[in-house]
């Protein structure tokens, strides 16, 4: 705790210095509106400083959202701030929300630290807007939703998921967190890039997690700095990407019609009119390799915690898959991606998992004009925080919102409502969703059918991102086959 607070004190700092020009500039430019739409209630803080260190401190607990909630309470639902040397307009209205992340390009644009762009590159799906954006995101969007790569995920994770079941021991403490990272993100690589384990999936690994590291550090560019060594680890991924875009380019037309990778789907619709650059390609299967180290992982490790907590959704759970597994086997066949989803109690647990965990807190737009939504206005240049967390853990919203009850699902309508949103919304909708349920359905179905275990104590940590403190460990006991 002692070295977060550090890091965040001189990540603080440095940005003092970075953003105090930029800082009365912003306020002004609250008073050029000339509609009827009012500023939201509100404090921005002490100069600069704004309301960054108490922001922070509750960030630090485990009720990150009391910053958030402190304010709804005495200025309503969408509310001001001033976070880290920036005005900000935040929103715990769902239906606030909803509008923003559903506008495009020429109202809203997407925000995030300086650190997080630079490593990401201007050509990356999370920066770029216009036709470019939707055009990538839909390819991908509709290949992550195929059959096929279902299918191909389906096969891939029980491969990943019995490799690594098969080495657990019973008088070892197992690392849930640990061992979901290592099986989500080879299937997520060979869903991208192909890219089976061996030597080259080793090297792969390995600088991504110089890579990732960079994602929260000072945004200082030199050598010596953390960002300078994640560009470093960024550029020789990019090389190995490259060079397996370019065998693929080589063998265009030679092979299938059908696409194995996302690669192969970005290769078949290069229109001449974009042309998509190798390196624009690669850069983007990097970023989109970050669901397998940290969203996915985390999804299926908060599923064991909440579990391990809750005996009776354990044991509805485990019936429901000891079912499905025994009814394959009496028809000799083997479980498809559609037996998966099929589990009503088991997407029960993961919407709830998804609700109370929280692994995106919101997400933040930046408003290139000045905006009125329901009465509220958003200047030009100031950023729209959508703030989930308080949205999934409202009273108001859902009946005692700390409490996992996954069959409370059972009865709320659960595509309709924009209360729920663990994916974001809009044109930037998380493409990977369906496969995050599937590979967590996938996990869970093994892990139950195959094992009792005992959870060790451990907590949550919800900043800078959503982990376990100590990794989940648990002691396992192996089921007998009947």
């Amino acid at each position: 705790m002692e070295n977060l607070l550090l890091f965040i004190i001189i990540l603080f700092i440095s940005f003092l210095i970075i953003l105090y020009s930029n800082f009365h500039r912003r306020r002004r430019g609250s008073c050029s509106f000339t509609g009827h739409g009012k500023l939201p209630s509100g404090n921005l803080g002490w100069p600069v400083i704004g309301e960054s260190l108490e922001f922070i401190s509750s960030a630090l607990t485990d009720r990150p959202e009391s910053f958030m909630d402190k304010r709804r309470r005495l200025y309503g639902k969408v509310f001001k701030s001033h976070i880290f040397g920036t005005p900000f307009v935040v929103s715990t209205d769902a239906e606030v929300s909803k509008i923003v992340l559903q506008s495009d390009a020429k109202s809203f644009v997407p925000s995030y630290p300086k650190s997080l762009t630079e490593l990401m590159g201007k050509s990356s799906i999370l920066l770029i807007n216009g036709g470019l954006q939707r055009r990538i995101h839909g390819l991908i969007g509709a290949f992550f939703k195929s059959n096929h790569l279902k299918a191909q995920i389906t096969r891939d994770m029980q491969t990943y998921v019995r490799r690594s079941m098969e080495n657990w021991k019973e008088d070892h403490p197992i690392f849930i967190q640990d061992e979901t990272k290592n099986i989500a993100f080879q299937v997520l690589v060979k869903a991208l890039i192909s890219l089976d384990p061996g030597e080259e999936m080793e090297f792969l690994k390995k600088q991504f997690q110089g890579f990732i590291s960079g994602l929260m550090s000072l945004p200082i560019n030199i050598p010596g700095t953390q960002l300078y060594r994640s560009l470093q680890a960024k550029k020789k991924m990019g090389k190995l990407i490259q060079k397996i875009i370019q065998s693929k380019r080589d063998g265009i037309g030679g092979g299938s019609n059908l696409p194995k990778d996302v690669i192969d789907v970005l290769l078949m619709n290069n229109g001449s009119d974009q042309t998509l650059t190798d390196e624009l390609i690669a850069d983007n299967m990097i970023d989109m390799m970050i669901p397998g180290e940290d969203s996915v992982p985390v999804l299926m490790t908060l599923a064991v915690k909440y579990l391990s907590d809750c005996p009776a959704a354990l044991k509805q759970l485990t019936e429901e898959n000891m079912k499905l597994k025994e009814h394959k086997a009496q028809l000799g066949e083997p479980l498809t991606w559609s037996d998966y989803l099929s589990l009503p109690f088991t997407q029960t647990v993961i919407t709830e998992t998804l609700r109370m965990g929280n692994i995106i807190i919101g997400v933040m737009r930046k408003a290139m004009k000045d905006i009125e939504i329901k009465g509220y206005l958003i200047p030009k240049g100031w950023c729209f925080f959508a703030y989930f967390r308080s949205v999934h853990l409202d009273e108001t919203n859902y009946d005692w919102p700390y409490q996992f009850n996954p069959w409370r699902w059972q009865e709320k309508d659960i595509i309709s409502s924009c209360s729920f949103t663990p994916f974001g919304g809009g044109q930037r909708l998380c493409p990977g969703l369906d496969l995050a349920r599937l590979e967590a359905s996938i996990f869970l179905h093994h892990f139950v059918t195959q094992f009792r275990w005992v959870a060790e104590e451990d907590t949550v940590v919800n900043f800078p991102t959503v982990r376990m403190k100590r990794r989940m460990p648990i002691w396992v006991k192996r089921k007998e086959e009947n």
